[in-house]
């Protein structure tokens, strides 16, 4: 199975862009999943019947840290 990566490229409000070098696609959307399914839309209208071979990934900007969120029952259970 081949790959497309999309690479986000830009946060801007609560807009995300992310394009993807081979084929040239670029997609927006306002959250990673709906940036997923128009990646898949792109590549079903670029390569038709074509896009099943293709596994689709969405890559977050590397410099981003997402936050850690912990359910607050652990939270009780590390404090003294």
């Amino acid at each position: 199975m081949r790959e497309i990566v999309f690479q986000v490229q830009e946060h801007s409000g609560r807009k995300l862009q992310a394009s993807a070098e081979h084929p040239p696609l670029t997609i927006e959307a306002s959250t990673f999943e709906e940036l997923q399914h128009e990646a898949r839309e792109a590549l079903i209208e670029a390569l038709g019947p074509a896009h099943v071979a293709y596994r689709v990934r969405i890559r977050r900007p590397a410099n981003r840290i997402q936050p850690l969120h912990r359910h607050p029952a652990s939270q009780r259970e590390l404090q003294p």
